[in-house]
């Protein structure tokens, strides 16, 4: 168990504006968004410094958005160790900036920004800093050469040319404009103008705008077509890119080697686009465009999915990851490394089964840090899931032998690789009683990974009321998976520290969604409130999460709704059994695939939870299949292999229906929330509001809370704010009772 130093007894908040100001103070803290290490400078007494430039994103609850502020730090080193490290300054709020990018030498910054004009109009500029002063400022949308920049990790970039002469970018592709059958045209209306000048101007297309034009789904809606493009710093022109395949979207490019062309990964949208977000097993390939003959070639398989490439310091090597096509959405990924010169491709890390030694159990990320090379090109670092934590690992690409980056007395709790540069490595650390906090530390030679030493750039503000520990389950004989048999399963559990011995926590149970994603002892604001509360909190990672082999993702497809759920439920039983708990007071909080579980957990054993809160829930497989953005996620969970022409049959149907929650409703007798994003795309809101009117049919009682302008993730500052208020108090009125 993670402990904290000694403080007051354990209190059970109950009253509203407590915990609203509980709420208020632990959404204060920050998470890092984004790193860049500037270039070295010696100063005239020999000493040698880099700057580290950060941004952060935090919740501004008077506002009701969310704020991005930069921080700069100071590094002093010889090299190879931390001499002094420090921040400078307090932080400064950043405004309309969307992305930005220092050009190797680290003399020029680019940045993407978006003002408002009087008439609250957006336009984009794109703009050029040398060092105190802005030497180029673009007015994209006034050039209207295409759509909006992409600003999104999926497909956004912001690259510098090696020569630092030209910049490239992913937006929008122009569309041409369209119009009524019935609109007047200028011409016709009888203007005046020349012929010459009336073909200059596009002609809008008749009846053409109603047309759909498909998008790439959750979290990247209205992104349909997006298009390589090119600013020359000097002269200033545009070009976008031509050669790409019309049935490839572009997106994460870089410049080759000798910049003469451009390396992008293209996702097929042929026969037709399903939801890309949190779903990297598309089809894709990473492809080359000659710019000086327009030729466009692949580098890759295009049979799976890749992603994520990123050039070598020496510019001779690209590693990606590769995974599957179809299947569960997240995957264990193999890490593929291309030789830009002998055109030779091979594998460094492959996909690994089951974790045995817990040291290792395979890569589960679809980005990789955007620098993850080591300084002489032989290595990559990177964070990736092991179990119930996040960690960090070295691979040598010669030896193909992966080292995990934290030796013996590191602090428990997650590491994620933010920046690496010149062997200068800056990571973020958090744990589920502590806040994220900035590291640095340099990357010891080959073989020596053991003596990897950790400097903090600012203290640590640890929660001192919260303790936490990982759990191991193992499922009974008669709950094997009987073709992947022998897996276990962990779980993490929160509690308020300083307990009187006499007294039994409420608990509350939270299993995540994906299904294939995990908890990791991470920082966590949700769980962090209720344990402060006076609430324990038990993230579940039933068989089928990541982190623990391919296996046990693969044992979950054909058994949702019945091996998680019995997971689910173990894990709860085994930590009465351990742990201070009340048996009376327990109560289920879950989104997406994790409030398909609530519900089947309260649909299966009535009356066993209290109350019960699921946001944006799956109820009815079914239903969602011809309504969401993955319908290949409703036939892979439920057992049947998907492709672009699937049309399950009667009895396919049947057992999508018997593997829903919506099956067990006439049994439910818990109080429940449900909580529905307005615009949610992923698991639309019309699952949830089935579900509603039939708890209503049965005299379940019931709440619904609509959230407009909120998508999936309910993420929102209103929304999340709210969302949580609303949580607790539903808790706590139905463990009162």
């Amino acid at each position: 168990m993670v402990t904290t130093p000694c403080g007051p007894l354990c209190q059970f908040i109950r009253d509203p504006k407590e915990i609203a100001s509980l709420y208020r103070d632990l959404s204060q803290f920050p998470s890092l968004s984004s790193v860049t290490i500037g270039p070295d400078v010696t100063t005239q007494y020999g000493g040698r410094y880099s700057n580290i430039y950060t941004e952060w994103s935090q919740r501004d609850l008077d506002r009701n958005e969310q704020i991005r502020f930069c921080r700069q730090y100071i590094v002093f080193h010889d090299n190879n160790t931390i001499v002094y490290s420090g921040a400078c300054g307090n932080g400064c709020e950043i405004k309309g900036e969307l992305l930005s990018r220092e050009s190797p030498s680290g003399a020029l910054k680019a940045v993407l920004r978006e003002t408002k004009n009087e008439k609250g109009e957006n336009s984009q500029f794109l703009e050029v800093w040398e060092k105190n002063r802005k030497v180029k400022s673009i007015n994209l949308t006034a050039l209207d050469k295409h759509g909006k920049v992409y600003e999104d990790e999926q497909f956004g970039c912001l690259s510098w040319s090696h020569s630092e002469s030209h910049l490239l970018y992913i937006a929008e592709k122009k569309r041409p404009k369209a119009e009524s059958f019935f609109q007047t045209s200028t011409k016709e209306l009888g203007t005046g103008a020349s012929e010459e000048e009336d073909n200059a101007v596009s002609k809008p297309i008749k009846g053409e705008q109603f047309v759909l034009h498909e998008d790439w789904g959750e979290g990247l809606v209205n992104k349909s077509v997006p298009a390589l493009c090119v600013l020359d710093i000097e002269s200033g022109n545009i070009s976008v890119l031509e050669g790409i395949p019309e049935n490839i979207s572009p997106g994460q490019a870089f410049w080759s080697p000798d910049d003469t062309g451009v390396v992008f990964v293209g996702w097929w949208h042929s026969p037709f686009r399903l939801g890309l977000k949190y779903c990297p097993n598309r089809r894709s390939a990473l492809f080359f465009v000659d710019l000086t003959g327009g030729k466009c070639e692949t580098l890759s398989t295009d049979t799976a999915s890749v992603f994520s490439p990123r050039l070598s310091p020496d510019k001779c090597r690209i590693v990606y990851l590769k995974c599957e096509e179809f299947g569960p959405h997240q995957q264990c990924c193999q890490l593929i490394m291309y030789d830009w010169y002998t055109k030779v491709t091979s594998t460094v890390v492959d996909i690994v089964p089951r974790s045995t030694d817990e040291q290792f159990a395979g890569i589960y990320t679809s980005l990789l840090a955007s620098f993850c090379w080591s300084a002489d090109s032989q290595r990559v670092v990177l964070d990736t899931v092991l179990r119930s934590k996040q960690c960090l690992f070295v691979v040598d690409i010669m030896s193909r032998k992966v080292t995990q980056l934290l030796p013996k007395g590191t602090p428990l709790g997650s590491w994620k690789l933010m920046a690496i540069d010149r062997d200068l490595l800056v990571v973020t650390f958090s744990s589920p009683s502590c806040p994220p906090t900035l590291k640095v530390g340099f990357l010891p030679p080959s073989e020596k990974e053991e003596e990897m030493t950790w400097v903090s750039l600012e203290e640590e503000n640890p929660i001192l009321d919260i303790e936490w520990s990982f759990k191991t389950h193992q499922p009974p004989q008669e709950q094997e998976n009987s073709k992947y048999p022998g897996l276990g399963f962990e779980s993490i559990l929160l509690m308020p520290r300083n307990i009187p011995a006499e007294q039994r926590i409420p608990l509350v149970v939270h299993p995540h969604g994906g299904p294939h994603s995990a908890f990791v002892s991470e920082w966590m604001l949700y769980p962090a409130v209720m344990c402060k509360m006076g609430l324990a909190v038990l993230l579940v990672n039933y068989r089928g999460s990541i982190g623990f082999g391919q296996d046990s993702i693969l044992s979950l497809p054909k058994n949702v709704g019945e091996q998680d759920v019995k997971d689910v439920q173990l894990a709860v039983e085994q930590a009465l059994r351990e742990d201070p708990l009340d048996p009376e007071k327990i109560v289920l909080c879950g989104g997406s695939h994790g409030g398909f579980l609530s519900l089947h957990l309260i649909g299966q054993y009535p009356g066993y939870y209290k109350a019960c809160v699921a946001r944006n829930p799956v109820t009815n497989l079914p239903a969602m299949f011809g309504s969401t953005d993955i319908p290949d996620w409703c036939l892979v969970e439920s057992g049947i292999p998907y492709s672009y022409q699937a049309a399950p049959d009667a009895a396919q149907w049947g057992d999508m229906l018997n593997k829903s929650p919506i099956r067990f409703v006439s049994q439910v007798k818990t109080p429940v929330l449900l909580m529905l994003g307005e615009e949610d795309r992923r698991v639309p809101n019309k699952q949830g509001l089935e579900y509603y009117k039939a708890l209503r049919a049965h005299d379940v009682p019931a709440r619904l809370l609509w959230y407009p302008g909120n998508n999936h993730s309910l993420s929102k500052v209103d929304a999340e704010s709210d969302g949580f208020m609303n949580i607790a108090l539903w808790i706590l009125k139905y463990l009162k009772e």
